[in-house]
């Protein structure tokens, strides 16, 4: 199944708190159950104004789907075409 990073502005997100982010995660979880199993989240990174969010799902309007009934921002979702590390250079 294809695997997508999901850029999300969220000015601040930085500085959100651990239960801030706690909130957002359980929303998140609460969304993919309902979904099924077809999707699943896999981790994010939290930056300045941004998360970065890596899924896996079926297609890339599942993943705005689930961005639309969490009532998450994801400006941008690019399917991962390979991925690539140090012992990529060996």
């Amino acid at each position: 199944m294809p695997k997508y990073v999901i850029e999300r502005d969220i000015p601040g997100a930085g500085k959100l708190s651990p239960e801030a982010l706690k909130a957002i995660s359980q929303k998140s979880c609460a969304v993919l159950s309902d979904m099924g199993p077809q999707i699943q989240w896999l981790h994010s990174y939290v930056t300045a104004d941004k998360i970065y969010c890596v899924y896996i799902a079926p297609d890339a309007e599942a993943i705005r789907e689930h961005a639309a009934q969490g009532g998450f921002p994801a400006e941008r979702v690019s399917e991962v075409a390979s991925m690539i590390g140090p012992v990529t250079a060996e």
